[in-house]
């Protein structure tokens, strides 16, 4: 009875054993597997997330260099009044009467100008600081009498006499756009910083990412997180660190992800974001394995393969979803203009002489004139609605793409049934587009009709890249434009000249 008791003994503690072992061997496959799929994603993901950042960053300096010159580009539709280059208020030999009429008309047209934005500044300087248009009390005070002086020595291109500057006497809620007019004049417009908020939008990107501009030494313009960096102070030093005397870059660490871009006037463009913080999600994922584990002992094998989905499924969903709003113009819905010409050219290595390919080249005629008579949000929604009419127009196996501003580009694969005839396969096509936009009308009471002039180019010989194919619709556009606009050209290879 003794030894059959020693015996259950020893066999309970063997039970035990065994029991004990295979929790703790079961333990140490969930942690190693864990820490091995983990590592895994977390070098997938920070490389990911890196190319997200690169691309938005490219991104967001487009926006501000567009948004820049826009600005400009309002500022030179002063000089379509003659009065403005003409009119001196420092000639001492000027009529009162006739001085006071004629700064009512530079000022009438200053003030129609600049109603499509909010200046905070918009107006002509005289050498003798006397002013007409739109100049703020606090820009008065700010510069005093050195107003026309001090303005002047904002001007730092000398090709266009003109230029950017912030900081001015450390203030830097303003940004002053100043071009000369003539030597005793200067056309000066400015807006608050806190403008850049829309340019510097990022929806669906990385969410908790700081954006700043800076100036060339750094010195902070704006920053989308000023509780912490505030307009006119430097940028953190462990950012400045991983920056400094670099134009482009994309780099990650333990610390930071960081991103800087160099945009127009040495301004630069810079994101970053704590490492840590796009890890959060991964961070969860891996305490949730180890408690799970720990519990896991007679299912091991089922939770194993749970928790390997619980861990890609969310890293995947969210990887995915960068990877599409970094794609996409996110305007239209289009492809943005770098991935697009990516795939075109990945495409158009698969043509050969018995599959064909085409791109046709979209500008929107008169677009500049609904922006400047319905205003730019009328004209973002012009925008959309083009997207809507390429998508309506062609099928899922074509591409669509905005290359910048009102012009957009299609890729479409020509059918092998239509390679006999593929010219009057894409004319069809560029016809219906044509027609997609002649029905299409804007404006609150739909009096405004929009139009496009399209240039097509198909593969053939050894032009098969996009930027060979782009060169020969751009001459095709060109053609349309002369002839009228709303209309289409196809490309002939014969024209030496667009195919050389």
């Amino acid at each position: 009875m003794k030894n059959k008791n020693k015996t259950s003994e020893k066999i309970r503690r063997s039970k035990i054993y065994l029991m004990l072992t295979n929790i703790v061997m079961t333990l140490m496959v969930i942690l190693i597997i864990s820490i091995l799929v983990m590592s895994k994603t977390d070098e997938t993901l920070k490389a990911k997330v890196s190319s997200i950042a690169d691309t938005l960053n490219v991104q967001m300096k487009m926006n501000m260099e567009s948004y820049l010159e826009r600005m400009e580009t309002t500022g030179t539709l002063i000089f379509a009044t003659e009065e403005v280059y003409k009119y001196d208020a420092t000639d001492p030999d000027n009529d009162e009467y006739d001085a006071l009429q004629t700064e009512k008309i530079i000022s009438d047209n200053l003030f129609d100008i600049c109603i499509m934005e909010n200046y905070v500044d918009f107006g002509i300087v005289y050498r003798n600081n006397h002013f007409v248009g739109k100049i703020s009390n606090g820009t008065s005070k700010l510069f005093g009498d050195r107003l026309f002086e001090d303005l002047s020595k904002m001007i730092n291109r000398q090709r266009t006499a003109d230029g950017w500057h912030t900081g001015y006497n450390d203030d830097y809620k303003r940004i002053y756009y100043v071009k000369k007019v003539n030597e005793n004049a200067l056309f000066v417009s400015s807006f608050y910083s806190t403008e850049l908020e829309n340019v510097f939008d990022h929806p669906g990107g990385i969410g908790d990412m700081t954006v700043q501009l800076t100036e060339n030494n750094y010195a902070i313009i704006y920053s989308s997180n000023e509780e912490i960096n505030k307009p006119g102070t430097s940028i953190p030093d462990d950012i400045y660190s991983r920056i400094k005397d670099t134009d482009s870059m994309t780099k990650i660490d333990d610390e930071y992800l960081v991103s800087v871009s160099k945009c127009a006037d040495n301004w630069h463009v810079i994101c970053y974001i704590p490492t840590p913080i796009i890890l959060t999600e991964k961070n969860e994922i891996i305490y949730f394995l180890v408690i799970v584990g720990s519990l896991a002992m007679i299912i091991a094998t089922l939770l194993n393969v749970i928790l390997l989905n619980r861990i890609i499924t969310p890293v995947s969903s969210m990887v995915t979803n960068l990877d599409t709003k970094a794609r996409t113009d996110l305007l239209t819905g289009v492809l943005n203009k770098r991935t697009f010409e990516e795939i075109t050219d990945n495409a158009l290595r698969l043509c050969n002489n018995e599959h064909f390919g085409a791109i046709i080249l979209i500008d929107v005629d008169n677009f500049k004139h609904v922006n400047d008579t319905l205003g730019h949000a009328y004209g973002d929604k012009v925008l959309s609605g083009i997207g809507d009419i390429l998508r309506d127009t062609f099928g899922k196996e074509d591409y669509l793409g905005r290359l910048g501003g009102d012009e957009f580009c299609v890729f479409m694969k020509v059918p092998e049934e239509q390679n006999e005839d593929f010219e009057g396969f894409i004319a069809q096509r560029c016809e219906s587009l044509c027609q997609a936009f002649r029905n299409n009308y804007t404006g609150d009471d739909k009096s405004y009709k929009i139009s496009a002039s399209l240039g097509a180019a198909c593969t053939y010989k050894n032009v098969k890249t996009f930027a060979e194919l782009y060169k020969c619709a751009d001459e095709a556009l060109y053609k349309s434009k002369q002839k009228g606009k709303d209309t289409y050209t196809i490309f002939e290879p014969s024209d030496e000249k667009g195919a050389d």
